[in-house]
């Protein structure tokens, strides 16, 4: 599906920001192959990964006991077959591949935020143990990874290996499919993340490479590769974005601090803009908008602002608001409900702002069809920066896929509970805790 024109964003290029989700070991450039351990983790300091802190990145450092493994046995040249992966399917691979499949994951999450309603892919194109191309999906519209890869790779991609966090496409769309161009550029040998689950090439792309004579194996790093694209299978799958939940909360729960505007820190506060610059909508709920008026943008870090969904089923937002009066308010959405005031509802039109009818639900609106409205309209990815009353509601409706929670350490806070009318107990998944200067935040997937 292609995206509204006023729904889209530009690209941004040459800057790489990891994705906080996508949980990749660390592994070395294994072209630089050494003798000893030592040596090998020095290679770190070339690796781009979502917790290593080097040029632009700004989370700590996690070297998970697996990565480490993995780079040294990398180093060494180690060959083992893939866990989980049938022969038939993923041949006998080099930590090699492993580790070109890294890199192509990596060049894929530079795009993050700016490729809907597509998905995030890199490609990498290998040759006597060298990468000699290699490039990622910069926007919609504008070429595919393998096609960047490839011209980079010139005559040199003659039979060499292309690895691909997803399976080239085998569609005409705004550009030609990417099987042919792989063909054409004498690719002997095609490694696979992942099949694409669009319905346009779905198995299409690697059964037309096969026919051409190609190799092809598929599922490496799979796990990670689906992590990457979350969003894209989310939409596709389920007819809805992938939603993160971002709370702040005291260290008792509560969201509120009297005489505190900001309840968490500079760190914290900047790593709420970098997921914001990764994802293509923050949604935020009536109450946030009435009570701190929040501009909705990206300002600590560099990068784009997203998509800004308010949920407000009486029409009450304020056309004096910052999301109303900004640069571009046709990329502010509110929902509304089909009863709301005229009146109300027509200044906001008048404003510039995209206003839509939901039905109403829970005490507000159905956020089931706010959600799958966003998924009809191309948007991949949404970050929930909603109060306890939207934020439970998504909770209770298995709405959010994944929390981040941000405590603020201090006790005795005010206000409702972080989130609001959860009547059971929600477990969460893969959770990882970490210091976001004075802040501690736990992050963790639901259901």
């Amino acid at each position: 599906m292609e995206p509204n024109a006023a729904l889209s964003r530009p690209p941004t290029r040459g800057v790489l920001h990891p994705v906080a989700r996508v949980d990749l070991e660390m592994t070395g450039v294994h072209r630089h192959r050494q003798r000893d351990d030592e040596r090998a983790l020095g290679l770190l300091k070339e690796t781009v990964h979502p917790w290593v802190k080097i040029e632009r990145l700004r989370c700590p450092v996690e070297l998970r006991e697996r990565g480490l493994k993995e780079l040294v046995a990398g180093v060494r040249g180690t060959r083992h077959l893939q866990d989980g992966h049938e022969g038939r399917r993923l041949a006998a691979v080099t930590d090699a591949d492993t580790t070109y499949m890294r890199r192509a994951l990596r060049l894929a999450a530079r795009a993050a935020g700016r490729t809907s309603p597509n998905p995030l892919v890199g490609a990498v194109v290998v040759r006597a143990g060298a990468v000699i191309g290699e490039g990622y999906y910069h926007a919609a519209g504008e070429p595919h990874a393998e096609v960047n890869a490839l011209r980079k790779a010139g005559d040199g991609a003659r039979g060499a290996t292309l690895f691909t966090n997803l399976e080239p496409c085998a569609h005409h769309g705004r550009t030609p499919p990417c099987v042919d161009a792989v063909r054409e550029a004498g690719i002997a040998r095609v490694v696979v993340a992942m099949r694409d689950p669009d319905p346009r090439t779905d198995g299409k792309g690697i059964r037309g490479l096969r026919a051409a004579g190609i190799a092809v194996e598929e599922g490496l790093l799979r796990t990670e590769a689906e992590r990457l694209n979350a969003g894209f299978l989310s939409r596709l799958k389920r007819g809805r974005p992938f939603v993160l939940l971002t709370l702040a909360s005291t260290v008792d729960g509560r969201v509120a601090v009297p005489g505190r505007r900001y309840l968490s820190g500079k760190a914290a506060l900047r790593e709420v803009h970098r997921l914001r610059d990764r994802n293509d909508a923050v949604l935020v709920g009536i109450g946030t908008v009435l009570a701190d008026d929040p501009a909705l943008t990206v300002r600590e870090v560099k990068g784009r602002d997203p998509l800004r969904v308010i949920v407000d089923a009486d029409a009450r937002t304020p056309p004096t608001a910052k999301v109303v009066r900004s640069k571009d308010p046709q990329r502010t959405v509110i929902f509304v409900a089909r009863d709301a005031d005229v009146r109300r509802t027509n200044k906001l039109r008048e404003s510039g702002v995209l206003l839509v009818t939901a039905p109403r639900a829970d005490g507000g609106l159905d956020l089931s069809a706010v959600l799958r409205w966003l998924g009809e309209h191309g948007v991949n990815t949404v970050m929930s920066e909603a109060g306890p009353h939207v934020a439970g509601a998504l909770v209770r409706g298995h709405l959010a896929d994944r929390v981040l929670l941000l405590f603020s350490p201090v006790a005795g806070g005010d206000g409702p509970p972080a989130l609001e009318g959860v009547p059971t107990a929600s477990q969460l998944h893969d959770v990882r805790v970490r210091k976001l200067g004075d802040d501690l935040a736990l992050e963790g997937a639901l259901g």
